[in-house]
């Protein structure tokens, strides 16, 4: 079984490009994979691999200035999840576009797993759901609203037109591992909401530690990695992923007379070309190619 970290991190780096190499010098040299985002504003993402890896990495996370306090959910998979490892520079670790939000100024109140339950049944909270369409169609909370966006930068633009909606009420707010929350929440406070919440951990820690005989949560939770979705005890999900658009999709999704393995799905079949289709189908053929030469081709998952 390889060891699975989701992690983030708020904190200040005055020069993130001087940290890129080291950290992927020492991800390598533990045969890590995964994908590490590193900006100003701190440091996202999932890794996987052995435990003595895994260990070493966040060590030398947690070592960076101000990151002592790093916090990371763990889970398992059957097989590498991730293809190679990438550790890229960005201006934002989890992409919003509000250049004045910043949860080191602080952000929602955290509510621990175990209390979550009685907060979102509350008859005066509104529970809001802060991530992206796709995701939210495998699996939410009871009650949960869906704001329907397709990034995450749509969110300001959704609360401002529905803001009216919550007039009175507190909001408890949740993602897949909290860092999105970190910074929702912070937008809201900056907007005069007084009274927000956030799902500490985010769902991965809810369902790490809720017994599901207890869970309000209903269906799966996307993940951002070859497993493509987890469930109660963070176990692997059922759903795998169309190629073409990246949306999870059930084993028999495969049954529907749109879907081409690697090519379309009933989600996306009407959305891309035949020339785009020929692509597809060449990236394909090109990785059951390497599957039968015993490689795993640079596109797979």
């Amino acid at each position: 079984m390889f060891k699975v970290a989701a992690l983030y991190h708020f904190a200040r780096f005055p020069d993130p490009a001087s940290l890129r190499q080291p950290l992927l010098d020492l991800c390598q040299q533990h045969g890590i994979s995964g994908t590490l985002l590193l900006a100003g504003e701190g440091v996202n993402g999932t890794i996987a691999g052995s435990r003595t890896g895994i260990d070493a990495v966040l060590a030398h996370l947690r070592a960076l200035p101000g990151c002592a306090e790093l916090v990371h959910k763990e889970s398992t998979a059957s097989a590498q999840p991730f293809n190679r490892m990438k550790v890229r520079l960005k201006r934002e670790i989890v992409t919003m576009g509000q250049p004045d939000v910043d949860p080191l100024q602080g952000t929602g109140h955290y509510v621990a797993p175990a209390d979550w339950n009685a907060l979102i049944t509350a008859p005066d909270v509104a529970v809001i759901d802060t991530r992206n369409d796709y995701e939210v169609a495998i699996g939410t909370f009871d009650g949960a609203i869906d704001p329907q966006t397709k990034s995450f930068g749509e969110f300001p633009a959704w609360w401002e037109a529905n803001k009216h909606r919550f007039h009175n009420k507190r909001i408890a707010m949740f993602c897949t591992g909290g860092i999105r929350c970190e910074k929702s929440t912070n937008y809201l406070r900056g907007q005069g909401v007084e009274e927000v919440y956030h799902l500490q951990g985010g769902i991965l820690k809810y369902l790490e530690e809720v017994p599901q005989d207890d869970s309000t949560w209903q269906g799966e939770c996307f993940v951002f990695d070859g497993r493509v979705s987890v469930g109660h005890g963070l176990t692997e999900g059922p759903h795998i992923l169309c190629h073409a658009c990246r949306r999870p999709l059930l084993p028999e999704d495969r049954n529907h007379p749109q879907y081409e393995d690697g090519v379309a799905c009933h989600h996306c079949a009407d959305q891309t070309s035949e020339d785009d289709k020929n692509r597809f189908r060449e990236r394909q053929r090109q990785m059951t190619l390497a599957k039968a030469r015993g490689e795993r081709h640079i596109g797979s998952l």
